[in-house]
């Protein structure tokens, strides 16, 4: 159990038989009357978030996320196959449970994936990815000066911006969290 005065960005609860991310919360201690929490919540599983307010000091559980490494082998046509690296047995996670992350797995990658009661609720990508671009227009020799950027499709088919520098064949590293390019690899 945890107090709902200690919560903190990113600690994981158990309500309604479901686990629920803490997004933002606020301890308010209004002039007159008791002190509460107002929090934002994500469902872990469904991705969708409430607001919720707590009394002060109530009590909640602790929701329990099992985070294991694994390696992404390859795509079978129904879901995403990965090794777990301590057991190596194999498992089929489905796009839905990976969401945007698809467009920067590569084979033989590890990532952490996550799991609540058993069941799969999607993975952790490393922060930062190295891939080759395959396919982008010719950079223009002399034209850096404006910051422009041109679009580049990458080896896992995500498209990204990139400045007009980078060539095909090129590989750049890729901030996952938030999509964008980040510099030469």
């Amino acid at each position: 159990m945890i107090s709902v005065n200690d919560f903190k960005t990113g600690v994981t609860i158990e309500m309604d038989g479901q686990a629920w991310q803490v997004v933002e919360f606020q301890h308010v201690k209004p002039g007159k009357g008791a002190a509460f929490v107002r929090a934002k919540l994500k469902n872990v599983k469904t991705g969708g978030s409430v607001e919720k307010t707590f009394r002060g000091g109530e009590k909640v559980p602790r929701a329990h996320l099992d985070k294991r490494e694994m390696q992404y082998l390859y795509n079978d046509g129904e879901g995403y196959v990965c090794m777990d690296t301590e057991n190596y047995e194999q498992i089929t996670i489905s796009a839905e449970a990976i969401g945007d992350g698809v467009k920067w797995l590569l084979e033989n990658m590890n990532i952490h994936v996550l799991l609540y009661q058993g069941n799969i609720l999607g993975l952790e990508l490393p922060n930062f990815v190295e891939l080759e671009v395959v396919e982008t227009e010719p950079g223009v020799k002399g034209d850096t000066a404006t910051g422009a950027t041109k679009n580049a499709t990458l080896e896992t088919g995500a498209t990204v911006k990139v400045p007009l520098f980078i060539n095909t064949g090129d590989r750049i590293r890729i901030d996952t969290r938030v999509g964008e390019y980040l510099d030469r690899a």
